[in-house]
């Protein structure tokens, strides 16, 4: 492995299978992904020394402290930490920091979330029997809330506009183009035994499925769901004392990269997806060293369709405007040249809120160790993870396998 310095490794990994669990609860779910990553780590909660618990939808309710009661309680610090989409990744890069930090040699990060059918209005959906009052009010002093240029708020709107405004902008982009994205991700979950689904549908099915927001189909979002993902997170000081095997299935984190939207004028009516994710990714090559055309796979943040195709050009995957072309000659497929969502993707995978940026690390951790059974892409050594959550707030974490 050689001299591993300062450096921050990924020693153990797990997810559990996304889905609907009505007879579990979030910590039920959180508890399995913690205890099979310590684990997959060869390690124990005696070994850790801090724990960044991610979860959305009850992030009041001090589930990092929960978790514990379950896996141990040992005295530790404990971050709770809610960020939109960008949750669990968040709850990673808090890990990361503390190591980074000096005050940490090995940390646990877990992302969980108990969804159910949330429906279009999420977490914040309010009860239909509560009083319509329009009056003036708030920050805005608007009588509705404040919605970006299509007149919504939902996120199918707001992702088709994202899209809408790439395909207008740059051509070789269209509603075939979008669909192409889905297609692949359908065809890849059916390789993975842990998605909420495991179905393929031919690009007529998905072109043809009910209208959310055009150009996104039912079938080219994103399931509501349940599940959870957990890392053990490891400095690499403290990784030279472990054995040879931990040493062995360790994956380097190259980069860890957090940003926020800087202001920019169309922000302010419709967020800006791109701006802060080409910061993300930026930042992530140059900390990394890593360049876009040497990874071997991304599991970047496909919460609709059009999500997926816009971030080819954010992430550098492909030449500035050419997306469309990216998709339409088969290159983010697993056989291509820059596999994109082996796992099936937030589209047939599923999106447990919190969960999500740890499963994704996951994911690409088990490739790297050549772990990934049917689903595996061969060699590869470097990969790439990304989401963003609305607010805005967008994490990116580039992984290596070490080479000797």
């Amino acid at each position: 492995m050689g001299d591993v310095g300062d450096e921050v490794w990924v020693l153990g990994a797990s997810m559990t299978k996304f889905g609907r669990f009505p007879d579990r609860d979030v910590i039920d779910l959180g508890s399995e992904a913690a205890l099979a990553a310590l684990a997959d780590g060869g390690v124990t909660i005696h070994d850790m020394d801090v724990l960044g618990a991610g979860c959305l939808f009850q992030s009041d309710q001090g589930m990092g402290q929960q978790l514990q009661k379950q896996i141990g309680q040992t005295g530790i610090p404990v971050y709770n930490v809610a960020n939109a989409c960008a949750t669990g990744a968040t709850a990673i890069r808090t890990v990361y920091l503390s190591i980074k930090a000096g005050e940490a040699d090995m940390g646990l990060a877990v992302g969980m979330e108990q969804m159910g059918k949330a429906g279009l209005l999420g977490g914040a959906g309010k009860a239909r029997s509560e009083k319509h009052v329009f009056e003036p009010s708030g920050r805005y002093g608007s009588v509705l809330s404040a919605e970006g240029r299509l007149g919504t708020g939902l996120m199918p709107g707001v992702f088709a506009q994202a899209g809408m405004e790439y395909a207008y902008e740059h051509g070789g982009v269209g509603f075939e183009e979008f669909a192409r994205v889905a297609e692949k991700n359908h065809a890849h979950s059916t390789l993975n035994p842990l998605a909420q689904y495991q179905k393929r549908f031919s690009l007529d099915e998905i072109m043809n499925a009910d209208m959310m927001a055009y150009p996104n189909t039912l079938l080219m979002c994103c399931p509501t769901g349940d599940g959870a993902a957990a890392v053990v997170v490891v400095s690499g000081e403290r990784l030279r004392t472990l054995s040879d095997e931990q040493r062995a299935r360790a994956i380097r984190m190259s980069a860890s990269v957090l940003t926020t939207d800087p202001w920019t004028e169309t922000a302010q009516v419709q967020p800006d997806v791109n701006t802060l994710t080409r910061n993300a990714a930026d930042a992530a090559y140059e900390t990394s060293g890593v360049d876009p055309a040497d990874l071997d796979l991304v599991e970047l943040h496909d919460c609709f369709a059009t999500a997926e195709l816009v971030h080819y050009d954010n992430l550098r995957l492909c030449e500035p405007g050419e997306a469309g072309k990216f998709i339409a000659d088969g290159r983010p497929w697993r056989d291509g040249d820059i596999p994109v969502n082996a796992s099936g993707g937030l589209i047939s995978k599923g999106h447990p809120i919190g969960a999500t940026g740890v499963a994704n690390v996951y994911e690409v951790t088990t490739h790297l160790r050549g772990e990934a059974g049917d689903r595996q892409i061969e060699g590869a050594t470097v990969g790439l993870t990304h989401v963003i959550g609305l607010g805005s707030a967008c994490g990116v974490h580039v992984l290596e396998r070490a080479t000797a």
